[in-house]
């Protein structure tokens, strides 16, 4: 049995192979969060299954325990590799200018347009978690959840096979492409944020092949949803409440972001190229 379904499997072409590898190990993986959350509650209890889970799903997609047969593939998917100095250096420049570009983009498009705070709220209401420091709990758990099993599934086993079979250029655009898509059912997916999160997943995608490690994409993709959980969506770090240029004019803060978010795309694209140049041939 496990022989003719291993054989089945394998005669499915490997781009669908890795679409369907990478849906299941990032989507199953970034809902368990949302079951400890259901069954728990916002406690710290949910938090400590939750870091337990995520420390076994990384041993086992990096390769660690049964079946002995996929653990070379899952190695690979989840690009395991040794990094030098220089390239963690440039990793984490990519990291962290990479969340303050969607950032600074998010702040230009709700100065463009308004911004539907109601829809952004829906879903993300803590004020059942016992204190502040729950809240945030709450958020970073989520986002590391976000950023560790959305970057495995979706750069990892989903883009790494094509990126062998097809190259990188059509492995980013069908991973971000997949990515914007598995985000629209969400309430806050607006007139806007489409482009938005495919212009995210571009990124994330760039940094992940430029550095041949899933690391500095799961930094930045935290990094990125700590602000989006905590500022944007359960607004438990503050309200976004600025008009529209075409109620209050530009003003220097929406030149500011507009000046933060060239800046933080360019020092997000400057460290790719430093990555991808620093691999020999």
């Amino acid at each position: 049995m496990a022989t003719a379904a291993s054989g089945l499997w394998n005669r499915i072409p490997i781009s669908a192979r890795a679409i369907i590898s990478g849906l299941l190990v990032g989507l199953v993986g970034a809902n368990v969060w949302l079951v400890f959350l259901i069954g728990l509650g916002p406690s710290v209890w949910a938090v400590l299954c939750e870091i337990l889970f995520l420390i076994l799903y990384l041993a086992w997609t990096r390769g660690m325990g049964p079946p002995a047969a996929t653990q070379k593939a899952r190695r690979a998917a989840a690009r395991v590799g040794r990094l030098s100095a220089t390239q963690w250096a440039w990793g984490l420049i990519a990291a962290i200018s990479f969340p303050i570009s969607v950032h600074a983009a998010l702040v230009v498009l709700f100065r463009l347009t308004p911004f539907p705070a109601a829809a952004f709220h829906l879903g993300y209401d803590l004020s059942a978690a016992p204190g502040r420091l729950a809240q945030w709990l709450v958020v970073i758990t989520a986002a590391a959840s976000a950023g560790i099993c959305e970057e495995t599934g979706f750069r990892g086993y989903l883009q790494r096979p094509i990126e062998n079979r097809h190259g990188p250029g059509i492995a980013i655009l069908i991973s971000s492409a997949l990515f914007a898509i598995f985000h629209l059912n969400k309430a806050w997916m607006v007139s806007g944020m489409t482009p938005l999160v495919f212009g995210a997943g571009l990124l994330l995608g760039l940094i992940v092949w430029s550095s041949r490690s899933l690391i500095f994409g799961m930094i930045g993709h935290t990094l990125m949803d700590i602000g989006l959980f905590a500022y944007w969506w359960s607004q438990i770090a503050g309200v976004f409440n600025a008009r529209t240029i075409f109620q209050a004019g530009v003003d220097s803060p929406f030149l500011i972001a507009c000046g933060v978010l060239l800046v933080a795309l360019a020092v997000t694209l400057a460290a790719v190229w430093r990555l991808a140049r620093s691999w020999p041939d």
